[in-house]
């Protein structure tokens, strides 16, 4: 039997294609036949022992998704830990280089929503990208003005900063990971998808990056 995809015979996008993130949120949902499967368990031959041992399945998975939604919590919480230290940075590095450089209202109101744990997957992203736009006005700054590299407090604020930077992205990736993990498990049948549709629960969406940001990764650097 040859192969279902085939890279030798195609058919092959040779033009490519780009890839992004839908932000779609799925609920989950079960059909009459998850109901009459629960019904069935508890008029076996053997009475009452199946439809209790998956009653105490449905409570155990109940407790783990929800364990996972305060991981998912956590796991955003430290990206709007390094968002808000990240901006602390720039801020000192714009009075350091002695900028007229004005950071948005709206940027700190995003960064004052993330210490009050409010901010949802969308305004973490426009956060983020708000953020590297002031950080691309900063570089831009100290690239017409190569003296100002040399100054020791700013060399070890852009220093801190590519850190930040660093720690930001390895944080949103294992955001991604307790997202993709979510989302996998909340379509297990029979007991995750039946607690998940009863409870409500709905895929969540994982980090992306701007449209902006795209744009410049393709740009020509060298």
């Amino acid at each position: 039997m040859a192969n279902a995809l085939d890279e030798e015979t195609g058919p092959v996008r040779e033009e490519g294609r780009d890839i992004n993130v839908i932000a779609k949120q799925i609920p989950v949902k079960v059909g009459t036949g998850s109901t009459i499967f629960q019904v069935l368990l508890w008029f076996l031959p053997i009475p009452i022992i199946p439809g209790l041992i998956f009653l105490s399945k449905k409570i155990k998975a109940a407790q783990y998704l929800r364990q996972l939604e305060q991981k998912l919590q956590h796991d955003a919480s430290q990206i709007d830990n390094y968002l808000e230290q990240r901006v602390v940075i720039l801020q000192n590095l714009a009075k350091l280089v002695q900028t007229a450089v004005n950071l948005d209202k709206e940027t700190f109101t995003a960064i004052a929503m993330a210490r009050s744990g409010r901010m949802t997957d969308t305004e973490r992203n426009e956060a983020g990208t708000k953020i590297e736009n002031l950080n691309a006005r900063l570089n831009l700054q100290i690239e017409a003005y190569p003296q100002l590299e040399a100054h020791k407090e700013i060399k070890d604020a852009i220093q801190q900063n590519s850190y930040l930077q660093k720690e930001i992205t390895a944080a949103r990736e294992v955001y991604n990971d307790t997202v993709n993990e979510w989302n996998k498990t909340i379509q297990i049948w029979p007991v995750y998808m039946i607690v998940a549709a009863k409870a409500g629960y709905t895929t969540r969406i994982p980090y992306s990056v701007s449209k902006e940001v795209k744009e410049k990764a393709r740009d020509v650097f060298f």
